[in-house]
Formats: C-alpha cells, sequence, structure tokens
C-alpha cells in the first residue's frame, strides 16, 4: 500500500476526534470513512503526555520561531520539529454525554492535532502561552465543551480572530467550485456527532483537475490545506501543510504511522479537491 493510500484514513478518525473525518473530529472521522473513521484502535486515553518533549525543548523551539518574522516559515520551523512523530487517533476527551476535558498529547498526533499543535505553538512563546493558544485553538471562545470545539477543519479555519486566512480561491481563480454543506448532517439525515448541531457552511474548494504545478507553484510553505470530502456533512477528509523544498512541493501531515513529508501533487491523485488556508502575522 502507498504512503498516500495508507494515510487517507486521517480524517475520519477526526470526527470522532477531529483528524478530519471525525466529527469529534475534531470528530474524528471515526465513522465515516477511512479517514474519517479510520482511525485505528482507541487508545488509552489520557489528557496530558508530552511524549519525548520537555517544557525546555518546547520553549527552545518557540524561542527559534520568534525570530522567523514570515508566517509561513514559522509553521515550517515548528511542524519539522513534529517529523516521525506517532500517527495516534482519538486522544481528545469528550462527547455529548461525556465531561470535555482539555487535552495536550504530544506523545502522538492525527492530522487535525497535529495542526493544532503547530498554529498553537506558533501563536505563542513560552509553554503556558501555548496551552493558552492551543485552548482557543481547538474551542470556540476557548470554552472547553464538546459543543464548542472545532470539530471541522473549515469552522476551524474561519474562527480565529485573524491569523489564518481562506486563500482557496486566490490560489485557484478559475478553478474553484462553491458547495454549501450541512456540516455533520449525514445524507441520510443522522448525525455523524450526535448531540452536536448541524452548521451550514460555505465551502470553497479547487477541483482536482485543476491542480498542477502551476497551480502548486502558488502555494507557500506553512499553507494549512483540506483534501475536501464530496460526502455530505463532512468538508474535508484529511489536513497537512504545504512544505516547499529544493525537490519540489511536499505535504507534511500525519499519515498512518508517524509524521512524514510526502510529494503533494502524487498524493494529490484521485482525491476530490483542496482548501487552503494561508497563516498570517495579524494575532
Amino acid at each position: 500500500m502507498s504512503q498516500a493510500a495508507a494515510s487517507r484514513p486521517d480524517l475520519s478518525s477526526r470526527i470522532t476526534g477531529r483528524c478530519f473525518g471525525h466529527p469529534n473530529w475534531r470528530i474524528a472521522f471515526l465513522l465515516v470513512l477511512p479517514i474519517f473513521l479510520s482511525c485505528c484502535a482507541v487508545p488509552q486515553q489520557k489528557p496530558f503526555d508530552l511524549g519525548h518533549w520537555k517544557q525546555i525543548k518546547i520553549e527552545q523551539l518557540q524561542d527559534k520561531a520568534r525570530d522567523i518574522a514570515d508566517p509561513g516559515d514559522k509553521v515550517a520551523l515548528i511542524s519539522e520539529a513534529f517529523l516521525k512523530t506517532p500517527y495516534l487517533a482519538n486522544t481528545l476527551i469528550g462527547s455529548a454525554e461525556t465531561s470535555e476535558i482539555f487535552t495536550l498529547r504530544l506523545d502522538g498526533v492525527d492530522c487535525f492535532t497535529f495542526l493544532d499543535y503547530v498554529e498553537a505553538l506558533r501563536r505563542s512563546v513560552d509553554f503556558e502561552g501555548f496551552k493558552e493558544a492551543l485552548r482557543y485553538i481547538r474551542y470556540r471562545n476557548g470554552k472547553v465543551t464538546f459543543l464548542d470545539r472545532n470539530h471541522f477543519f473549515s469552522v476551524w479555519g474561519n474562527t480565529f480572530l485573524a491569523p489564518l486566512r481562506d486563500i482557496t480561491a486566490q490560489v485557484g481563480g478559475t478553478n474553484v467550485r462553491w458547495v454549501e454543506k450541512y456540516l455533520n448532517q449525514k445524507g441520510d439525515g443522522t448525525l455523524y456527532l450526535p448531540g452536536y448541531p448541524v452548521k451550514k457552511q460555505v465551502i470553497a474548494f479547487i477541483f482536482p483537475e485543476a491542480i498542477d504545478a502551476v497551480l502548486l507553484s502558488r502555494l507557500r510553505s506553512g499553507d494549512y490545506i483540506g483534501i475536501y470530502s464530496p460526502l455530505p456533512g463532512l468538508d474535508v477528509s484529511h489536513t497537512g501543510i504545504i512544505i516547499k523544498k529544493a525537490g519540489g512541493t511536499f505535504l507534511r501531515h500525519a499519515a498512518q504511522q508517524q509524521v512524514i513529508d510526502e510529494a503533494l501533487l502524487p498524493y494529490l491523485g484521485g482525491k476530490k479537491g483542496l482548501v487552503i488556508y494561508r497563516p498570517v502575522a495579524e494575532y
């Protein structure tokens, strides 16, 4: 199985946890698709585990990032520190019936928590600030409840005060399609995330036939991307970070086993579209 195929289960696991696809995803898509739902066995849930990280290591990384002016380059530097981090699904704790617990797990990430941690590190200068930024990135207004968790990528990307900008239309130009979605609602009317309300959202995505070398040249290191999902109730099935290197354009993402860099254009073969958010300096 190719790395691209292996990484497909991500999202779904989120929905249940949040890797896109899950409604918990933050719904992690444990439910619906491979990305959604296919995230694997649920690990023992615990709210805090830094893995091989130490507080001092986190703050040293923040110190290095502080000297970088460009937001995308900052994301690239921070995310590089997560390479080879094990893939771990369903680490977030909470549901409509279970109390939400603020979770910080650096011992493993899924495609969505990976973005959470990278963006929170970008927006903070010390360990306490990292935790505070994470709370506001993962939850609406920083309120730690299941109903306030940003379960979907398109909600996550539009929730912050200003640090991310939807550039899908800017990058795609005439190759962009817009679709109205009712997030969390399946085609049969049931919910991916029981107890979580349906949210009407207009999603812009670049259709796959238009994704070529010219379009990829408009992407920058540090852009956050989502792989568009045509399924009712879902916006994307997987997420990652664009990385530009001498060898071309790569996707840095939490694949099935660990965080890796993978050539983007081959990875996109067979995918249904692209959603793009760009980090900006105002936060």
